[in-house]
């Protein structure tokens, strides 16, 4: 197929804030050096922020180095945290606030800020644009450009393909995005981001990647009942003993609060199903007193790359850098990555732009690694690195004491290594060894169904195309992955997507693509790895307005 081509010296992939923080540390550069850069960012959401969701309480330190004069520059950051409260859920009707002494110093928030990240990005976006970078929304990167064994760009999705493969008579081949270098900033479980993972090796000295998804509703509250500054986090009930993770509470600007459940996607029941698990969480005295006579505005879930230092893997390869989620910079233990996405993009900017100066093309920038081991983000992830394993090895108690005693008495520096070297699909164990889950239905004021909440996250994809969710093998879902795990995809997509249906008298396994909110669970939890998650037509997906 005839395509496009354009010329371009870096290509970034994600409009998220490790790839926005990229292009814009590498136009301040230029800028500085009085050099021509031309820098594209291509984004697959309909417009900046579309698809970014996050708690989110952010801290600025990534922020101060990259636009110091933020305030002045109107960033959406308008509400510190004003107190922490964390809790330890000990049943569905009672709680227990821990003391300072028993929570790790990585969860207390002085300094951020709670804020919408997709008004983050869509302030950072501007702020590129003022310094020159082009930014296309609505243009997913479908394929990697691999010449000679190095990275030499993109291609965008083709528009226009019906669901059977021809082409409509709206048809638009997608185009060739050539760089000197290309960024890979798209977020968690990039597909891109993974497909470089296998083709480069980049994964041969790291830990398998641990992930979680988490769930996230906006709230408008009574006044009486809102404290704008206040960070709530809590453990235990509903997870116990099915699953670690964690609930929060962030009370926002404008008599909102931001409510979710982050769910570890290693548990091993088949029968648990996250998304009623974050319905019950809401159930709880301490949550619902907060939501209480509420409205529910809009609703979304992400997963989330949580395997911290010993998951990361290799970042670089001839002509391309892995920055942000898509290379698992986030730090679980502050339960935040965009300050650490933002940073890895700024030090990815730094070796592009020697290799520019250097007149250098497509080579592999080791000079990334000498940087990223001298910064202050491989210091906090290093200081972090078997939070999350210890979580993992020996539970939310014992593994909390151990991460309390490590962040607080020893800066993250006891002489140990925890390792978690088993991957989260690989945990889930055999139906014949649970009981299925009764879970309540739903009231309608706390909790509700999949549906009713797919359509306040404005998700919308264009039916007749081809379906994003692709199975290598169409026929293990009822062979294999119904009789022997009693097929959780029903349960763990948070947008029911799959379903199994029965159609004359057989029984038929169900993709609803078109409700698809993009979170990947699916391509990280199937026990059989058969589902791979590709980027659909542009524009796709959710429609996040702040999240």
């Amino acid at each position: 197929m005839q395509r496009e081509s354009m010329e371009f010296d870096v290509v970034i992939v994600g409009a998220g804030p490790a790839g926005l923080a990229t292009a814009i540390r590498l136009a301040q550069l230029a800028q500085e050096q009085e050099q021509e850069r031309m820098i594209c960012v291509v984004e697959k959401g309909s417009e900046v922020g579309a698809h970014i969701l996050s708690g989110a309480v952010f801290e600025t330190r990534a922020l101060d180095e990259l636009l110091p004069n933020w305030k002045e520059l109107g960033a959406p950051l308008s509400t510190p945290v004003t107190e922490d409260h964390i809790f330890y859920f000990n049943g569905a009707e009672s709680a227990r606030r821990l003391p300072n002494f028993m929570v790790p110093k990585t969860f207390h928030n002085e300094g951020n800020y709670i804020t919408s990240m997709g008004n983050v990005c869509r302030w950072l976006a501007e702020q590129a644009e003022a310094l020159g970078v082009e930014i296309f929304p609505g243009f997913p990167a479908a394929d990697v450009i691999i010449e000679d064994g190095k990275v030499a760009g993109v291609i965008t999705g083709d528009m226009g393909i019906a669901a059977d493969g021809e082409q409509k008579e709206s048809f638009e081949p997608g185009m060739e995005l050539r760089a000197k270098y290309t960024v890979f900033a798209e977020g968690c479980r990039g597909h891109l981001g993974k497909r470089l993972q296998d083709e480069f090796k980049l994964n041969d000295d790291a830990s398998p990647q641990h992930y979680a998804i988490g769930f996230k509703e906006i709230w408008d509250i009574p006044a009486e009942q809102h404290q704008p500054g206040l960070v709530v986090h809590s453990t235990g009930w509903p997870l116990n003993d099915d699953a670690t993770g964690g609930g929060y509470l962030y009370h926002a600007e404008d008599g909102q609060v931001y409510v979710g459940l982050i769910v570890d996607l290693n548990y091993a029941n088949p029968y648990l199903n996250p998304f009623q698990e974050f319905q019950r969480f809401k159930t709880h005295p301490e949550i619902a007193k907060v939501l209480n006579g509420g409205k529910r505005v809009t609703y979304g879930a992400r997963a989330i790359a949580k395997g911290g230092f010993y998951s990361l893997p290799k970042m670089t390869m001839p002509g391309g850098l892995l920055v942000g989620c898509n290379a698992g910079t986030l730090n679980f233990a502050k339960i935040k990555g965009n300050h650490t996405a933002m940073k890895s993009g700024m030090l990815a900017a730094e070796s592009i732009h020697e290799a520019l100066t250097a007149e250098q093309a497509q080579t592999e920038l080791t000079g990334f690694i000498d940087n990223f081991k001298a910064s202050w983000l491989y210091d906090e992830l290093y200081r972090s690195r078997n939070f999350g394993p210890a979580i993992h090895k020996f539970g939310t108690w014992f593994g909390g004491a151990y991460n309390t005693i490590d962040q607080n008495f020893f800066g993250g520096k006891l002489p140990f290594t925890i390792k978690d070297q088993t991957a989260d699909y690989a945990s889930l164990g055999k139906a014949s060894t649970y009981s299925p889950i009764d879970y309540p239905k739903p009231d309608n004021k706390l909790t509700f169904d999949r549906l009713s909440s797919v359509y306040l996250s404005n998700t919308n994809h264009e039916e007749d195309q081809p379906c994003h969710l692709k199975l290598q093998d169409a026929d293990i879902p009822l062979t294999v992955n119904l009789p022997e795990y009693a097929e959780p995809a029903q349960r763990y997509c948070p947008a029911g997507v799959y379903e199994v249906v029965e159609e004359d008298g057989q029984a038929v396994f169900k993709i609803n693509a078109q409700n698809c909110i993009h979170c990947k669970t699916c391509d990280i939890k199937d026990p059989s790895q058969n589902i791979t998650w590709v980027t659909p037509e542009g524009t796709g997906g959710p429609n996040y307005p702040n999240m």
